[in-house]
This record gives C-alpha cells, sequence and structure tokens, in this order.
C-alpha cells in the first residue's frame, strides 16, 4: 500500500520569518556589497486619465532569465504602482541606464510621488511600438517585454517578460552601477 506525503500549504500563502540570527540590517549591509546595474523599468496606465499616464521605477533587481525563448527578471515591491499596473498591464518596457542617466535613477527612485507625469516631462524618449512605454534617448540598451509571470516572494513579487524588441540606442556607453547604496562609476 502506497503511502501519500502531507502536502504542505503554498508558500506564497505563509509568512516565513528570518532565519535564526540573521536581522534586517545584516541581510541589507551583506546583499549592498553586490553591485548591480541599474534600470528604468516604465509601463502606460490607459485607465489614468483621458490619454493615459507613463509610470517609471528604478531597479536593480533586473536580469537576464534565457535566451531561448529570451527572458528577463524584474523585482518589484508588493503593493507598489508598477506591482498594480503590471498586474493588470501585460507591456512594458526597460532601459539600460547609462552612467549619464543618474539623475534618472535618483528621480523615479522617489519614495511617496504622487503623478510620473512631470518625472517624463523633460526627458527625451521615445513610445515603444510593442509595449507603447517610454524608451528613454541615450539608455545602453532597450528592451519592451510581455508579462510570462509573476511569482509573489516574501515582500516582492518577481515578474518574468519575454523580451518582445530589443534596441541600443547608446551600446558604447559605460553603465551606471549601485554598490553600497550608492550610484557609482564602472572602473
Amino acid at each position: 500500500m502506497l503511502q501519500k506525503t502531507p502536502t504542505s500549504p503554498p508558500v506564497t500563502d505563509l509568512t516565513i520569518p528570518h532565519a535564526e540570527g540573521v536581522s534586517d540590517d545584516e541581510f541589507r549591509a551583506a546583499m549592498s556589497r553586490l553591485a548591480a546595474g541599474v534600470v528604468l523599468v516604465t509601463a502606460h496606465d490607459p485607465d489614468d486619465g483621458p490619454r493615459g499616464e507613463d509610470v517609471g521605477m528604478t531597479a536593480t533587481a533586473f536580469l537576464s532569465v534565457s535566451l531561448d525563448p529570451p527572458l528577463v527578471l524584474v523585482s518589484l515591491r508588493n503593493g507598489s504602482r508598477m506591482d498594480d499596473l503590471l498586474e493588470e498591464v501585460p507591456v512594458w518596457a526597460v532601459s539600460v541606464l547609462a552612467e549619464n542617466q543618474r539623475h534618472v535613477a535618483g528621480r523615479f527612485a522617489m519614495k511617496g510621488r504622487v503623478s510620473d507625469r512631470l518625472l517624463f516631462a523633460d526627458l527625451p524618449s521615445t513610445r515603444g511600438e510593442e509595449s507603447g512605454a517610454p524608451l528613454l534617448d541615450g539608455a545602453l540598451a532597450t528592451l519592451e517585454c510581455r508579462t510570462e509571470s509573476r511569482v509573489v516572494a516574501g515582500d516582492h513579487t518577481l515578474v518574468v517578460g519575454r523580451v518582445l524588441k530589443v534596441g541600443l540606442p547608446a551600446p558604447d556607453g559605460d553603465p551606471l552601477t549601485y554598490f553600497r547604496g550608492k550610484y557609482r562609476r564602472l572602473g
């Protein structure tokens, strides 16, 4: 007779405490020592106002997942405007920021802003053909994506997107990086 293994509730339904001895500050300090590239994630919210509104968010938790098919992943704080929007809007874009776009990263990293309309006002960009989202001029690369899956992971949601279109507006520039809590130059 076969014995069945009891099933556990889904992990997304559980609150998992920190591992014994790991504080928020220790974890933050350890992860700050991992250098990361900086991107601007953008999407167009068609339901915000008569012509909709563009939404943007600075992210350092962005990576390539697969070459075939071309997939990327971005981590979004649960309940953030971008997380809520990408739950409703299936297409979005990413601009890989160049070192000289540090001001853009800082602008879209501000918490508690009411509207992104003014943040985009003076930024040279083009509207993506696939996503309808802003793609920054001068970015090292741009990617337009369609959400393939969403996975809740702790206080963030991991969004996997299929890359629909790639652009290389400024492929020879230096990347903007983030290390120990500050934007940095590579090298």
